[in-house]
Formats: structure tokens, C-alpha cells, sequence
């Protein structure tokens, strides 16, 4: 059996070393474009901050790990892919035969457009080399500008932040991570990073960046331009899929799977970041971190070598470290139909909690500066624990998750 995996992120590494396992004879050949070992971009921003040095990145630090597995791994990019022919066809040149193939060609970032994002000086912070660019230029007291501060934006903000810049940061929309917040949480979040001396500019559009000087001069859509000696780009990023058009392979945001993780099209596989697979809820969703896309690369593995394996769904989770504030939303925290919230908010502590009901479940959680319990939240959530009574006390108080948890685990009849 002939394996080709294209990428070699998280969820191309666990695919080749489960296929290894359960297929000890196949033939496994993992292709990606960049020359580095194959490593976790969610790491990049720990390289920033001096925390861990480029080869803390790579998934797999044993010299030799691939080769002794017999899993090839070769730098170049698919290009192409001919289902009829049951081959890929490579940038390098040449094509490769397949009898089951795996897209985990994980996302790019958005470049959004805007005149100047090409100047020197802009960069985004999603490989290894941008990171080595954006350390070259991100040094104590330089000016920075920061476009756009989801959640990539925050992470990227946190790395910065510990090189001692003068850092500002632009997001079109009206609030911080407005995809992971409501304007409570997004507030607070606002306020914290204002008082490490971060400029915020929300409601606000980059249209465009120039050559100043020895600098870059970023225009806004409102307000004053700003000067910066470093722009990092962190508008979003896009599953990479491209290469598959005219493959018959339906594309709806990332590769459509099933609970296989099997595409529209036989013997071809999507996991991870390319992947538009099943949600916890019922739904199917491009779920672009980790965890999801190591089980994905697992479960997709299993069923390209023969196995009946079904993911049962990932469930919505986004934790953030802020310059020190922690975050966390899990699930539908901004609601469900007909369903009902609990509040607790303390503004001096930058505490605040959200819960989301759909009946006597918790059905989803948005938490600020609170680490504790956060698992007991997550844990309600996916196991659907009814609440009984405890939804009313949780309604009035929503920081006795781990009350609840008890007393409705050790006695479900009782709750």
C-alpha cells in the first residue's frame, strides 16, 4: 500500500506514525514545503520570546525518528492532484503514485489588500523564517504596529509584548478577539493590555503602508498615521486547498469529511487545518488548533489503513495567555436558541465568567482571569451532565461549576 500524506504538521506526523503501526509494510511519504523538520507552528510564538530555540518546535526531536520508521519525508509541495491517475504531481517536478492519500496541508495567512504589504519590514508571523524576521526586527524600544488582534493576533501580541517594543495594535473590528469574545470579556481584555502600555486601535482599518525614511509610515482608516519599524500581519488564515481544484474533491472552507475523515472522492483524506470536519455539536466546522488536528491526522490513519475508526466531533476551544491574563471559551458560549445565561463579572480582578445553558446543559463557557476549574467546565460541556437543580444555582452563582460537577457526576438521580 502507497501512503502519501501532503503536509507535515501535527496532524501529518500522527497520520504517518499511526499508519506505521497499523500498516508495518505500507509505504509512507510525507511532503512538505518548508526546509525545516516538521514542526508545530503553535510554538513559533515561544520562539519569540526566547522561551524554547527553533528545534523546541519540532514535533519530533530524536535524531532519525522518521527514517527509523521507515516514514519518508521530502521537501516540496503537492500541486496537483489526478484521482483518476491516483497520483500527485509535485512542484519540484515529477508526480507520485498513491493508493490512499491525506490532505494535511494545514492554513496560510490571510494577506489581506493592502498597498505596501509587500515592503520590507512586513512580515507575518506564521513560519519559522517569519519568526526569524520578526526577531531580527522586534528589538527593545523599536516601534511595531500589530494588524489585527484575534486569536493568532493574540498570541503574536503576548511575544511581542516580552521583546520590549513600542508596540500598537490596529483591528478592523470593534473589539479585541471578536470571534472568541463578547464585549464584556473583549473590555476587560482592552483594558488589561492598555495598562502594560499597549496602544489600542479597534474600529480602525490599515489602508495602507509606505517607505518612510528608514521606517514604514501605516496609514489608518481613521485617525493618524503611525510610524513603525516592523508591521506583523495577523489578519486571519485560510485552509490550503487550492492545489486540489479539478480533483472532484468538495471543498466548503477546508476538504468535507465525514466521521472517516474520508473526502467526497475515494481514497483521498483530509485532517486538521485543511479539514472542514465534525463538531461536538452536530455541525462541521474548519476547527484550526492542535489538539483537533492530532486526532484528526490519527482517526484518518486508521481508516486509510483498513481500520473502522469515527471521530466523535471536536468541541469549539480557544485558551489564551494575554500578556498574563488568561482566557478561555469553550463550546457555544455565545448561546443557543431558546437557551440561558449566567453572568459573573469582576472588573477590578479582571475576572469574568460566562455560561451558556440549551436546557439543564451547559452548552458553552467564555472564563477571564480564572485557571481553576476550567477542565470541570470542558468536562461539562462534552459529556452533556444534565444539571437538575444545579442550573438554577449556577444561574445565580455560575463560579460553583465545580459543586455542580460533583454532586451531578457522583449522583445524576439527585442533581
Amino acid at each position: 500500500m502507497k501512503y502519501i500524506i501532503a503536509g507535515t504538521g501535527p496532524a501529518g506526523v500522527i497520520a504517518a506514525e499511526t499508519l506505521r503501526k497499523t500498516d508495518p509494510r505500507g509505504s509512507i511519504l510525507m511532503v512538505g514545503e518548508e526546509p525545516e523538520p516538521p514542526y508545530a507552528r503553535m510554538a513559533i510564538p515561544y520562539v519569540l520570546t526566547g522561551g524554547i530555540g527553533e528545534d523546541g518546535t519540532y514535533l519530533r526531536k530524536t535524531p532519525g525518528h522518521y527514517k527509523d520508521r521507515g516514514i519518508r519525508v521530502l521537501h516540496d509541495r503537492v500541486t496537483k492532484v489526478s484521482p483518476r491517475k491516483r497520483e500527485v504531481t509535485l512542484a519540484g517536478g515529477g508526480t507520485k503514485p498513491y493508493d490512499r492519500l491525506l490532505v494535511a496541508t494545514g492554513a496560510s495567512a490571510v494577506k489581506p489588500p493592502v498597498p505596501g504589504l509587500n515592503l520590507p519590514g512586513v512580515h507575518h508571523c506564521w513560519t519559522l523564517e517569519d519568526a526569524r524576521n520578526i526577531a531580527r526586527l522586534a528589538q527593545p524600544g523599536a516601534r511595531v504596529v500589530l494588524m489585527g488582534v484575534g486569536f493568532i493576533g493574540c498570541i503574536i501580541l503576548e511575544s511581542l509584548l516580552s521583546r520590549g517594543v513600542r508596540l500598537t495594535v490596529v483591528e478592523l473590528a470593534e473589539r479585541m478577539a471578536p470571534l472568541m469574545m463578547n464585549g464584556t470579556a473583549a473590555a476587560l481584555l482592552h483594558g488589561w493590555c492598555r495598562n502594560k502600555g499597549v496602544t489600542i486601535k479597534t474600529g480602525t482599518g490599515v489602508t495602507g503602508i509606505e517607505k518612510h525614511g528608514d521606517a514604514l509610515k501605516v496609514h489608518l482608516s481613521r485617525g493618524r498615521s503611525v510610524p513603525a519599524d516592523l508591521v506583523v500581519v495577523a489578519t486571519g488564515v485560510k485552509s490550503n486547498t487550492g492545489f486540489l481544484k479539478g480533483s472532484g474533491v468538495k471543498i466548503t472552507g477546508g476538504v468535507r469529511v465525514d466521521e472517516h475523515m474520508r473526502s467526497s472522492v475515494d481514497d483521498i483524506y483530509a485532517a486538521g487545518d485543511a479539514a472542514c470536519g465534525k463538531d461536538f455539536s452536530g455541525g462541521w466546522m474548519v476547527h484550526a488548533i492542535q489538539p483537533t488536528a492530532a486526532e484528526h491526522g490519527r482517526i484518518a490513519a486508521l481508516n486509510m489503513a483498513g481500520r473502522d475508526a469515527a471521530y466523535q466531533g471536536s468541541l469549539i476551544m480557544n485558551v489564551l495567555d494575554t500578556a498574563g491574563l488568561i482566557s478561555t471559551s469553550f463550546g457555544h458560549w455565545q448561546g443557543v436558541k431558546g437557551g440561558d445565561f449566567a453572568e459573573s463579572l469582576d472588573k477590578a480582578r479582571y475576572r469574568y465568567t460566562r455560561l451558556a445553558f440549551d436546557g439543564e446543559y451547559l452548552a458553552g463557557a467564555l472564563i477571564l482571569g480564572r485557571t481553576d476549574h476550567v477542565g470541570v467546565v470542558r468536562g461539562l460541556i462534552q459529556t452533556r451532565l444534565p444539571l437538575g437543580v444545579w442550573k438554577r444555582k449556577l444561574m445565580d452563582d455560575p463560579n460553583r461549576v465545580m459543586e455542580a460537577y460533583l454532586a451531578c457526576a457522583s449522583n445524576p438521580s439527585a442533581a
